[in-house]
Parts: structure tokens; C-alpha cells; sequence
């Protein structure tokens, strides 16, 4: 009996230490600036708080009822293309019109050691996930929605693929080949369009860097075929994990498909998500998640282009000249002076992820005729909460980013502090439509303007080659100019 009682006790002061910590958490920090403040081309970025605990507040997940939808901005109307899958993630749009979805989770944990206190963060891990509704094993399939009817519905939901799958996201297909992102490998497999299932056998890519505290792997291929990005997210918050375990994350890879190989093409971004080329130059873009526990108002996720080698300073740096003293690894010499400043700021702590572009052809109106569509999932660490919608960033003549975020889709988020659904993925549907996938209700929504014609094409920016320059020996012209220096020395 002393012994029962004994265990008793222990775990009686193991729920009431518990209990007590999760009240501590969910006390935080609650904001002080309004998401706009912390948005747009100039956002409002406060002195950092360090926290040793971050701000906890889920939005638990209600799911809608049969009537409901989102609200759309005036001018749009919202049906649902399909429901009833479960954890839909990621969207792609096929040529012929048929869409894939991912239907995914993140990969099993591995025990990797750490004792009790790794054990304990664990166990609270699992609740605040199972609480936002992203807890449970991946179901690791690939459906393909079909439109039969051109009606706005699909009518076929079929699994094409789910053999040689492990937590699923990016997705991309050309020449007759899909390509997908496991959290640990880019496959290819054999795919011919109007297909209703993937037969044969993958080859791998690459190999990716696994698991890890951002798990999805978007894809996106180059307008002119050539190559792919991968984008991966980190493991850690601010490398506090260590920088070894970090090798190969937080950045974009470029595949190359001719010479079958890969390289490095951006780094220093937390957690890269959404792909898409501009219509305007065709240089890369892509959405980040930046780092938390500084505060319900820092840092923004943003959105920003990506030119080659480019460096945006995770972990070390965030918007280009604030550095983060909580990082431990040594920053790398010179890093301030090219570190760059990100485009767009999204608000803090959003959760950006799907994103595209304005595309000929969409149904979306004049408002919203020339700009990136994006998912913000939304928070789980700010008060209040942050994200829970689709925005519209407009986009200048020159293909800059202005403004602040415009409402597309709303009401995900309830007054009660619950949510119906999360948005996660945005994709052009072949009709025009957006549309719109929401993980935590298992629901693809269909977005459009009913009355608007198809949008034109974005015209291309063209510009005119600098005159080649004639260049001179550097030590001749040094020469030119003492010998210069020096008789007119001697005249005076």
C-alpha cells in the first residue's frame, strides 16, 4: 500500500506541475502593435522580449457546419470543391485541369535520448498539437480531384498514390513525370496526365535532410523547365539544436535536371514555404516563417524574392540588421554586410505558407488582378491570435510589393478564440477559380469573382542591356594618373 501511495503522490505532483506550467504558458505576452502595424514594406519591429517560455494560445479546432463557409471579400463568392479528406496540405494543378492534393502529417518522431525532461516536452508537444488539430499519424496518400462536370465540384476523389510515401507535401509534374516531396527525399515518379493511378516504380532525386521542426518540402519547377526548388525548413527555433543538425535546412536547393544534381540556391530562411516565379521578372519568390519568443509582436513572416546566393540571416539575423543575441553558434564573418532585408512583412507569427501569384487566365476580378495570394495557417503562440485567413498582397507596375495584406478569405477564426479551419494552401484551379485548401476541417474551397472575365496575361518587364563597357588595365590607368600628378608637380 505505501507503495501505491507513494506513486500516487508522484503523480499527482507530476499533473499539478504540469497543470501549473501550461497555465504559466498560457499567460504570455499579448501584443501591442495590430498585425498591420507589423505588415507591408516598412513594418513596425519592436526591441525583442527573450522568452524562456513561449506565448501558448491554440485555437481548437470546431470544424463548419453543413451551412457555413468562409466570408469572401466583397465581389467573391466561396463554394466548397471538395471535402471529407483528411489533413489535406499541399495543392497542384495539372495541365488537363485535374488537381492533386497531399493528404499529410509530419513523420513519426525517433526517440533520440534526452531523458525525462525530453520525454516531458514531448508529452506537452503532443497535447498542443492534438489540441490544434495536427496531432495523429500521416495518412501519406495523394488524391486527385477531377471536375467532371465543370460545375465548381469534384465529383472524382480518388487516391492515385500512397506506396514509397512518407508525410508527403511538394508536388510539381512535368514531361510525364510527378514529382514529390517526402520530408526526406524529392521522388520521381512515371505520370501521364488523365491517369487515375501512379504505377510505377520512383527514382530518387535527392535526398533531404529529415524530419525536423518544419517538415514540408515544397516543390515549384522553373518556367523554363530546366530546374527545381525544394524549400526546407528548419529543425530548430535559432539553431539552438546546434548548427550540425541544421546542415542542409533552413534554405531553397536547386535541382538541376540535365545534369542531375543539386545545389545550394538561398539560405538563411527559417522556414521557406510557399514557391511561385514572378510574373513580372521570373525570379523566385517564396514565403518564411521567421522565429518566435520574442514577443507577440516580432518577428514577421514575410514574403520576399529570391535571387541566387541570396542570404536572409537565420539564425543569426532577422530583417537584415537586428540581431538576435540568443544564438549561441558563432555568426559567420562579414554576414551584416550582405545579409538581405526581406520584401514583404506578413505580420507576426501568421504562419505563411501556400502562395501564388496573379496568373492569366484567373476569375478574381480587378482587384485582385495583379499580386500573390497567400494562406496565413495561423498563430499558435500570439495573443491575439494572428493569421487564419487568405490575403492578397498587391503588386506595383515594376513588380514591387505595396500596401498592406487585403482579405481574401476570413472567418476561419471564431470570437470564441476557436476555429472552423486553418487555411494552408493556395493553387489557380484550370478554370481560373482559387482555390484553397483547409488541413484542420479536411475542405478545398473554390474562390472566384462570378461576373469577372478571364485577367490577361501580367506583361513581362523587358529591359534594355547596358552598353558593354571599355575596360583598361587598372595598373595603367594608376600610371596615367601619377605621371599626370607628377608633371604637374614639376610645372608648378
Amino acid at each position: 500500500m505505501a507503495i501505491i501511495r507513494k506513486i500516487a503522490i508522484t503523480l499527482g505532483i507530476i499533473i499539478v506541475l504540469a497543470g501549473g506550467t501550461f497555465w504559466f504558458l498560457s499567460r504570455g505576452d499579448t501584443a501591442d502593435l495590430s498585425i498591420d502595424e507589423v505588415a507591408g514594406t516598412d513594418p513596425v519591429l519592436q526591441e525583442g522580449d527573450p522568452q524562456s517560455f513561449p506565448t501558448v494560445q491554440i485555437a481548437e479546432p470546431v470544424g463548419w457546419q453543413a451551412d457555413e463557409a468562409p466570408i469572401p471579400a466583397s465581389g467573391l463568392d466561396v463554394v466548397r470543391f471538395a471535402e471529407g479528406l483528411e489533413h489535406p496540405r499541399t495543392l497542384y494543378a495539372l495541365p488537363n485541369g485535374d488537381v492533386l492534393v497531399s493528404l499529410t502529417r509530419a513523420p513519426a518522431k525517433q526517440d533520440k535520448g534526452g531523458g525525462i525532461m525530453a520525454t516531458v516536452q514531448g508529452w506537452i508537444e503532443g497535447i498542443l498539437f492534438a489540441k490544434a488539430g495536427s496531432a495523429g499519424e500521416s495518412p501519406n496518400r495523394i488524391v486527385l480531384l477531377r471536375d467532371v462536370d465543370g460545375n465548381g465540384t469534384a465529383e472524382t476523389k480518388q487516391v492515385i498514390l500512397e506506396d514509397g510515401l512518407d508525410s508527403p507535401s511538394g508536388l510539381s509534374w512535368k514531361d510525364g513525370t510527378l514529382y514529390v516531396a517526402n520530408h526526406n527525399a524529392v521522388l520521381a515518379f512515371p505520370y501521364e496526365l488523365g491517369s487515375d493511378k501512379v504505377t510505377g516504380a520512383p527514382r530518387k532525386l535527392m535526398d533531404l535532410p529529415g524530419g525536423g521542426g518544419h517538415w514540408m518540402r515544397n516543390l515549384e519547377i522553373a518556367p523554363d523547365g530546366q530546374s527545381l526548388y525544394v524549400a526546407v525548413g528548419s529543425v530548430s527555433n535559432i539553431g539552438e539544436a546546434g548548427m550540425k543538425v541544421e546542415e542542409g535546412r533552413a534554405m531553397i536547393w536547386q535541382y538541376d535536371f540535365a545534369k542531375g544534381r543539386q545545389r545550394p540556391f538561398a539560405v538563411g530562411l527559417r522556414n521557406p514555404n510557399g514557391l511561385d516565379f514572378s510574373p513580372w521578372t521570373g525570379e523566385l519568390w517564396t514565403t518564411v516563417n521567421e522565429r518566435d519568443m520574442l514577443g507577440s509582436d516580432l518577428v514577421p513572416d514575410y514574403l520576399t524574392n529570391v535571387p541566387v546566393g541570396a542570404q536572409y540571416g537565420w539564425p543569426w539575423v532577422y530583417y537584415k540588421t537586428n540581431r538576435d543575441r540568443r544564438v549561441e553558434a558563432p555568426m559567420p564573418r562579414f554576414l551584416m554586410e550582405y545579409v538581405r532585408n526581406p520584401e514583404f512583412a506578413l505580420g507576426p507569427h501568421v504562419a505563411a505558407l501556400g502562395m501564388v501569384f496573379s496568373k492569366q487566365g484567373n476569375v478574381m476580378g480587378d482587384k485582385f488582378a495583379s499580386g500573390a495570394f497567400i494562406a496565413r495557417h495561423g498563430s499558435w503562440n500570439r495573443k491575439p491570435a494572428s493569421g487564419y485567413d487568405v490575403v492578397y498582397v498587391g503588386f506595383d507596375a515594376l513588380g514591387n510589393p505595396v500596401g498592406k495584406p487585403v482579405p481574401v478569405l476570413t472567418g476561419f477564426l471564431k470570437a470564441d478564440g476557436t476555429t472552423r479551419g486553418r487555411p494552408t494552401w493556395v493553387e489557380w484551379a484550370g478554370d481560373g477559380a482559387l482555390l484553397v485548401s483547409d488541413d484542420t476541417a479536411g475542405i478545398i474551397w473554390r474562390v472566384r469573382a462570378p461576373d469577372a472575365a478571364p485577367a490577361p496575361a501580367i506583361a513581362r518587364l523587358q529591359s534594355e542591356r547596358m552598353p558593354a563597357r571599355q575596360l583598361k588595365d587598372p595598373r595603367a590607368a594608376f600610371e596615367e594618373d601619377f605621371l599626370r600628378k607628377q608633371e604637374g608637380q614639376q610645372i608648378n
